[in-house]
């Protein structure tokens, strides 16, 4: 009676102006997610743009994109700042008058989560993950361009990007709700917390998401892929125990166990055996990794419960945890990890619709199912004929 069936009902406002279309049809204010359709309440004026970086092949698409923006579209168009710093970007004469137009942003220490309308993401699957860290509450629409490697995530082609950004702000385009988990990290009362303090790699200072509660520090955050904990440098196995709803489920003895979304079921779960489910499946997934035990599967729960990871009280060594695979952070006796779904989804546009995209993604990304075809029988030959 305490968790919703399917987990917490999403928020469906996305930023200051976009939301999902209602549907008159919809039963119990759940609905088809085939009729999931964006609309908008004003026209969208701040546009993010999030580009892949030390690539130097996204820079000409990256410019002529802002062009689009700023000239045509009369767009506030925001960019970070290393960016824009960029040094083939500052050394373009010819863009400069646009570089000029650009708002800019450190992640870390900018706040722009209450401005910004649309984001654009230039580049792989990494791309919509960073863009996804960026927005800790609401998230707004997100428009992924597939410049990058893989691209499963990415669905649209920017040969044809501005007959695609035209059909986005005309409204009533095809979006998925892509759930995140929202985790808790709450150190020990006795333990140093300096490692949270930590500065990430591209220098930023510490995250607004640390607090405290009954005197430890906690770490929040909303995580689009999974929640990896592993054993880290220890040649140890890691021992963790597995929490559901507060109740003892299993101890994880092998390298480690990944908590996923089903966006995140096609990433590191999926090379670790577990199944791939669609987005739209209200599930979070739980994989073992190595483990060492011959009857450990990958089990899937509904996202409306809690989990909870702790070292086993014999735990030999501490473990590490990941989230979408940066923020690394190491896990001690006393410390405790808390997993649930979150209210607030990434609404992801699609190219085509929600099925076709991800068929196609299996397709195109992972070969699934990739084989080939069997040959039909001559007239003249019989089955049985097959079989000596």
């Amino acid at each position: 009676e305490t968790h919703f069936l399917h987990g917490p009902y999403p928020t469906t406002h996305f930023g200051p102006k976009a939301c999902v279309l209602p549907n008159p049809t919809s039963v119990m204010h759940i609905q088809d997610p085939a009729s999931q359709r964006l609309t908008w309440s004003k026209p969208p004026l701040n546009v993010l743009v999030i580009r892949k970086v030390r690539d130097e092949g996204l820079l000409e698409p990256f410019k002529e994109l802002c062009r689009f923006l700023v000239e045509e579209k009369r767009l506030m168009v925001f960019v970070e700042k290393k960016v824009v710093d960029d040094v083939a970007l500052t050394a373009d004469e010819t863009f400069s008058s646009i570089r000029k137009q650009l708002c800019t942003f450190r992640e870390g220490f900018d706040d722009i989560s209450d401005c910004i309308d649309l984001i654009i993401c230039l580049g792989g699957d990494g791309t919509l993950l960073y863009a996804s860290s960026l927005f800790q509450g609401s998230v707004p629409p997100v428009m992924a361009f597939h410049l990058g490697s893989l691209g499963f995530l990415t669905p649209f082609k920017f040969e044809s990007y501005k007959t695609e950004v035209d059909k986005v702000f005309e409204g009533n385009a095809a979006i998925v709700l892509r759930s995140r988990l929202k985790v808790k990290v709450v150190k020990g009362l006795f333990q140093r917390s300096e490692q949270l303090f930590k500065p990430e790699e591209n220098g930023t200072g510490p995250p607004n998401h640390i607090g405290t509660e009954a005197g430890k520090i906690t770490l929040q955050l909303q995580v689009l892929n999974e929640v990896v904990v592993d054993r880290g440098p220890s040649s140890y196995l890691s021992n963790v125990d597995l929490y559901l709803d507060g109740r003892l489920i299993t101890s994880v003895q092998g390298d480690g166990v990944i908590v996923s979304t089903p966006t995140g079921s096609t990433a590191y779960a999926a090379a670790a055996g577990a199944s791939m489910i669609h987005p739209n499946v209200p599930a979070i997934m739980v994989t073992p990794i190595c483990p060492h035990s011959l009857s450990f599967r990958p089990i899937v729960v509904p996202a409306g419960v809690e989990l909870m990871i702790t070292l086993s009280p014999d735990a030999r060594n501490t473990a590490w945890v990941s989230f979408d695979g940066r923020k690394r952070q190491e896990i001690q006796h006393g410390d405790s990890i808390k997993i649930t779904t979150s209210c607030y989804p990434v609404p992801s546009l699609c190219c085509h619709d929600l099925v076709y995209d991800w068929f196609d993604s299996l397709a195109q990304c992972l070969h699934w199912n990739v084989r080939k075809k069997q040959t039909r029988l001559t007239d003249g030959s019989d089955s049985s004929d097959t079989e000596n």
